[in-house]
């Protein structure tokens, strides 16, 4: 049915998977979780695609170090002399280190066993209740919250968020839905967890680059950059779009809408795979 999505040109493909990335990854919708199923539709499989997918995250990432280029160079010239800035850079650390130390621990298992579309759907459900019962929560509790800009965070707090985090190692958790929903649960206003959901994004997505550009380096060779260059600068683009949009979308609204398309979308996998609609990999 989708042997036409197979026969596209290698670059075609590094081209849509781009785009996939830059539209989801700050989205609680998980862009792992999208680029698996689409790679398996495409057919594009196996650990150099693993590689790719991780590389163009990083083009995602540089959207954000672009958006908040100002903040990041203040943050930067006042680490020796500002004390907010290096709070500030400290949160940050802190809320990396859970993941970091999980991924390295248990990445090569979480691949192995999860990075397929059905425990990707499943992980969609899960993921879309999950935030379905938060923000049910804060409509019924109604108070104002207790962090409204991210500068009035404490290590406690930046823990408690990369705590969150460490369930997006879990593919179709979606990184950015478990900080933006954990800090919100843990009393950031829904504007403060996002923000320092993008900010979080930089040194995680510049670590698992890093980490698995240097685990499978004989993988690649020269050849391979054309379909990397082009992966990543779809990504960075339409990831740039994705962040204007999203801070504009949580000044006015909540992330119910999010809830149902990963439901929506889970169901529709798990019933395609289990009717033979569509051959999903293993």
């Amino acid at each position: 049915m989708f042997e036409v999505l197979y026969a596209l040109p290698l670059l075609a493909k590094a081209a849509i998977l781009g785009i996939v990335e830059g539209l989801t990854e700050f989205l609680p919708i998980s862009s792992t979780g999208h680029l698996i199923l689409a790679g398996s539709l495409l057919g594009f499989e196996g650990e150099k695609e693993k590689l790719f997918d991780v590389a163009i995250q990083t083009g995602a990432m540089f959207s954000v170090v672009w958006y908040y280029r100002s903040r990041i160079a203040a943050v930067i010239s006042g680490l020796f002399s500002d004390r907010s800035a290096q709070r500030f850079a400290l949160n940050v650390v802190i809320a990396f280190i859970p993941a970091a130390v999980l991924g390295v621990l248990f990445g090569h298992y979480i691949k192995a066993f999860l990075f397929r579309p059905v425990p990707v759907a499943s992980a969609f459900i899960v993921g879309g209740l999950v935030i379905l019962w938060v923000e049910l929560r804060q409509r019924r509790l109604g108070h104002a919250p207790r962090i409204v800009e991210i500068d009035a965070m404490t290590p406690l707090d930046a823990l408690k968020v990369g705590i969150a985090q460490s369930f997006a190692l879990i593919p179709g958790t979606s990184r950015s839905g478990a900080t933006i929903i954990g800090g919100m649960l843990f009393g950031l206003s829904r504007k403060a967890a996002t923000e320092f959901s993008f900010f979080l994004a930089i040194p995680t997505l510049i670590g698992a680059g890093v980490y698995d550009t240097w685990k499978y380096r004989d993988l690649l060779s020269p050849a391979d950059l054309p379909l990397f260059g082009v992966g990543l600068i779809l990504a960075f683009v339409s990831a740039l779009m994705c962040v204007h949009w999203l801070l504009r979308y949580v000044a006015t609204h909540d992330f119910i809408p999010f809830v149902w398309y990963r439901i929506a979308f889970g169901l529709i996998v798990l019933v395609t795979a289990w009717t033979g609609v569509v051959s999903w990999a293993a």
